[in-house]
């Protein structure tokens, strides 16, 4: 795989005293499970293989995807109207525990993050982690054909984003019926077989990343 060509810097998750509590895994958790009639004027809708719809606490909206493999691996994209984001990334094989201190390397189609800071979260009978992104993520997100996640040189996962751009276009969609300002701006296949079944498990070597 190709190295990072544009490394982008994003803030941390953790302060010096460790962990610290996101809003951002509030958010997520209350996401999951959305019925379509979640808010007034927005029911939830499918845009390829992606469903929009609006979060539950009302802050913002979400795209999220089911992906065909062990596990069953979900991955959803939360905007709020002021313009945050936060992505998580749920299996349930995985043994990340709520609450846990992560730092994953997550590589996009031009550029990435390298030893990024996560929190584990679990949901929806599901374990896996939330993070957040600076301001521009969607956009990168929706200009990407996939999404590489590694733990050290542990693969976690390699999700295809076809289609993520209309995706992000009808979620921002979706965020503006709120009124508040926001930043401007299938499957198994695509996968290799070298991605264990829990990445995050004890037997699994740990390596730096590169």
């Amino acid at each position: 795989m190709a190295v990072l060509q544009r490394p982008i810097a994003v803030p941390r998750l953790f302060d010096r005293r460790g962990f610290r509590a996101t809003f951002a895994a509030v958010a997520l958790a209350l996401a999951i499970g959305v019925p379509a009639n979640a808010r007034e004027g927005y029911p939830a809708r499918q845009v390829g293989d992606w469903t929009v719809a609006a979060s539950k606490d009302q802050q913002g909206c979400f795209l999220t995807r089911e992906y065909d493999r062990p596990g069953k691996t979900t991955l959803l994209l939360g905007l709020d109207g002021d313009g945050t984001n936060h992505l998580s990334v749920l299996n349930a094989n995985w043994s990340i525990r709520p609450k846990d201190q992560l730092s994953l390397t997550f590589r996009l189609s031009s550029g990435g993050y390298d030893k990024h800071d996560a929190i584990g979260m679990a949901a929806d009978g599901k374990q896996g982690f939330v993070t957040s992104f600076e301001t521009k993520f969607p956009a990168y997100f929706a200009a990407s054909k996939v999404l590489h996640i590694f733990r050290g040189d542990t693969p976690v996962e390699e999700l295809s984003l076809d289609g993520s751009g209309a995706a992000v276009a009808e979620l921002r969609t979706c965020v503006g019926f709120r009124g508040e300002p926001q930043s401007a701006a299938p499957g198994a296949r695509g996968r290799t077989g070298k991605i264990p079944r829990d990445p995050f498990g004890p037997d699994v070597a740990r390596k730096p990343s590169r």
